[in-house]
C-alpha cells in the first residue's frame, strides 16, 4: 500500500474541496439563504446536499478510473480541458463578487430537497468529476486502487465541511461576513486553482510525451 500516494491526493482531495466550498455559486447561496432564513440546521441540510449529487458522479468516476488510465492518450486531452477548467474557475475567484442573498418573497421549505436540486442543475458540478476528478483517479488507480477513494472522501468531506462553517458564521452575524475578509480568501483560492492547472498541464505533457515522443 502506497500511503505516500494516499496521503498525497487526500491533501489535494481536501484542498479542491476547501476551494470549491468558499467559491460562492448556486449551492453556496442557497446555503445562506437557509441559514439566514430557517437557521443554522436549514443550512447544514442544505449543505449536505453533495452527498447525493456528487455521489453517483463519484461513483462513475471511479468505475471509469482504470479505463481512463489504459487510454492515455484520451487521458491526456482530458487533462488538458482540466487544466483549462481550473484555470477559468481560478480567474473566477479574481473577479467574482462574495455571495449575497435577497430573502424576500422566497420559499425557504424543504431546504435539503432545494440542496440537491441546485447542485444538480449546476453543469460546473459534472464539469469538475469529468475534467478533474476523473484524471486524478484514473492516474493514480493504477498504482494504488485506494488512492480514488481517498480522493473523493475527502473532497466530499472537505466541501461539505466548508459550507457548513459558512452557514455558521452567517448564522451568528447574520449575513454581516467581511466582504474584505471574504475577498481573500477568494483571491487564495484563485492562485491555487491556477498551481493545480500547471499540474495538470505537466501531466498531460509527461502522458503525451510517452505517446508521441
Amino acid at each position: 500500500m502506497d500511503f505516500n500516494l494516499i496521503l498525497g491526493v487526500i491533501f489535494f482531495g481536501s484542498t479542491l474541496g476547501i476551494i470549491e466550498g468558499i467559491k460562492p455559486g448556486p449551492l453556496l447561496t442557497m446555503v445562506i439563504r437557509e441559514t439566514l432564513s430557517g437557521g443554522l440546521k436549514a443550512g447544514i441540510r442544505t449543505a449536505s446536499a453533495p452527498i447525493f449529487t456528487d455521489g453517483p458522479l463519484i461513483i462513475i468516476s471511479l468505475i471509469t478510473a482504470n479505463w481512463l488510465a489504459s487510454n492515455q492518450a484520451f487521458l491526456g486531452i482530458i487533462s488538458i480541458l482540466g487544466a483549462i477548467f481550473l484555470v477559468k474557475m481560478g480567474f473566477e475567484c479574481f473577479i467574482i463578487e462574495p455571495p449575497t442573498v435577497d430573502i424576500q418573497n422566497y420559499d425557504y421549505k424543504s431546504s435539503f430537497k432545494k440542496g440537491i436540486l441546485t447542485n444538480l442543475l449546476n453543469p460546473n458540478v459534472y464539469m469538475f468529476w469529468f475534467l478533474i476528478g476523473g484524471p486524478i483517479m484514473a492516474s493514480t488507480a493504477v498504482k494504488e486502487p485506494l488512492a480514488p477513494i481517498g480522493y473523493a472522501i475527502s473532497f466530499l468531506l472537505s466541501i461539505i465541511i466548508v459550507k457548513i462553517i459558512i452557514a455558521y458564521i452567517f448564522d451568528k452575524t447574520r449575513g454581516k461576513l467581511s466582504v474584505s475578509f471574504y475577498k481573500r480568501s477568494l483571491l487564495i483560492c484563485g492562485i491555487a486553482m491556477i498551481i493545480f492547472a500547471f499540474g495538470y498541464l505537466y501531466q498531460a505533457y509527461q502522458i503525451l510525451r510517452q505517446l508521441f515522443f
